[in-house]
């Protein structure tokens, strides 16, 4: 294949690409589309990238048609999620709340707990594993309580029994001679 013809501003446009992304496969299509433009085989690009010659293929044909656009990944086509920004929101509210305020016999969320609650709320189910995904995406993670008494327990009492418990324990004797 010829050279392609790039305009300055368009060399330009693709070096700064380059060197400001952090995706590596934005880089790599720039790249292809350089080396293209000083002559190089579509065969010689692949090899020295360690891509496939239908992948410098599909750079350059996007690249031809979006522009510098072109070069970037878009989203995978697929069927749209279910967690629509409402669910989401009612996701992150339910979270933040404690469930007592709910009219819930329970102090903390779990997965399940969650889950049953949002479905009644919304009418919208999700595995426990695609709940925790999207708990991840909100930026939440599930960790395991600590059930303690505190708050629950007389600390007055509780201190009290804790200095008479370590009167009890055994003390060594002061008059017992131990050997070294």
């Amino acid at each position: 294949m010829p050279a392609w013809k790039l305009s300055s501003e368009e060399w330009d446009a693709l070096d700064t690409v380059r060197f400001t992304t952090t995706d590596a496969n934005v880089f790599r299509n720039a790249t292809i589309i350089l080396m293209t433009a000083v002559g190089r085989s579509k065969q010689s690009i692949a090899a020295d990238l360690g891509c496939c010659p239908a992948t410098v293929d599909n750079v350059r044909q996007r690249y031809r048609q979006q522009g510098v656009k072109g070069l970037r990944r878009r989203k995978p086509p697929g069927r749209r999620s279910q967690a629509t920004p409402e669910y989401r929101a009612r996701l992150r509210q339910a979270v933040l709340t404690a469930p007592p305020t709910l009219g819930y016999g329970f102090s903390v969320w779990s997965v399940a707990r969650l889950e049953a609650h949002l479905r009644k709320e919304t009418g919208i189910h999700f595995s426990a594993d695609q709940l925790r995904r999207l708990l991840h995406a909100e930026g939440f993670s599930f960790q395991r309580p600590k059930h303690t008494m505190k708050g629950k327990r007389d600390e007055a009492a509780f201190k009290r029994a804790q200095a008479e418990l370590e009167t009890m324990k055994k003390k060594p004797c002061a008059t017992m001679l131990t050997r070294c």
